[in-house]
């Protein structure tokens, strides 16, 4: 395909204009004209594009891009690094922040909701990012069986703020730093909110208003959107995907 089609595809399918973000969605660097083989990935961090290069990329399409609200915008140090190396092998860069947290299918909310069977009824908070529901199975009765299962599926130990025996009654969760979204989900009536990140005064909410916050990893919890919207873009074109999953703690 081209590099025109897919980015024309992409804006339509993840309706990038709805969303007022921090960084451009679309295609960031452009690169060769056509389009055969994507990696996908969390980050466009200089770990990932080295191993795109590797596999013989065309494309790269992350959820963290570049040219974020108020960075330095010279081209110097990692930034001139990142940059001389796609422009070198001639490699498109897509990014999708927001848009693709948002998706009803590929998106981060959707993906981890399918990783840990939760069952959406609503959304919440700004631009309706933030996602209600409850959990699907009936062995998962306690904010702590939640912990366990998401530490079983994700790899990664979570932290959890509150009362590991207090039973589960509307779940709330947004990938990535949503911190910021506790309140608005406390105001939805959740009784647990499930987030990448939290955040020192984002404790003390959670503790006075009798909310288990659960933060299960940043790039954890965020994994799942891009490698699915990579393996929906090799179906539907018939192009090579592979998803390169950079490490990350936090």
């Amino acid at each position: 395909m081209s590099r025109t089609e897919l980015e024309t595809y992409l804006a339509e399918m993840l309706n990038i204009k709805q969303y007022r973000d921090y960084c451009p969605n679309g295609l960031q660097v452009e690169g060769r004209a056509e389009i055969s083989t994507i990696v996908t990935g969390v980050t466009a961090s200089l770990a990932l594009l080295e191993a795109a290069v590797k596999v013989g990329a065309d494309a790269i399409l992350v959820h963290h891009g570049y040219f974020w609200r108020g960075e330095d915008a010279r081209v110097v140090a990692t930034k001139h690094a990142r940059l001389k190396l796609l422009l070198t092998h001639d490699i498109n860069l897509f990014a999708y922040h927001l848009p693709l947290d948002g998706h009803p299918e590929v998106g981060n909310n959707a993906q981890l909701a399918e990783q840990l069977n939760l069952l959406q009824t609503g959304r919440f908070g700004e631009d309706n990012l933030g996602w209600l529901g409850k959990v699907g199975s009936a062995d998962i009765k306690t904010a702590g069986d939640l912990a366990q299962l998401i530490a079983r599926q994700l790899g990664r130990e979570p932290t959890v703020i509150g009362d590991p025996a207090q039973r589960l009654g509307q779940i709330a969760w947004c990938t990535g730093a949503a911190q910021n979204l506790l309140g608005d989900a406390i105001a939805a009536g959740a009784n647990v909110y499930i987030s990448g990140e939290i955040s020192e005064p984002t404790v003390h909410l959670a503790r006075e208003a009798g909310v288990t916050y659960i933060a299960a990893g940043h790039h954890a919890t965020e994994r799942y959107g891009v490698q699915a919207l990579g393996c929906h873009l090799a179906e539907h074109f018939g192009v090579q995907h592979h998803f390169i999953d950079i490490a990350n703690p936090v």
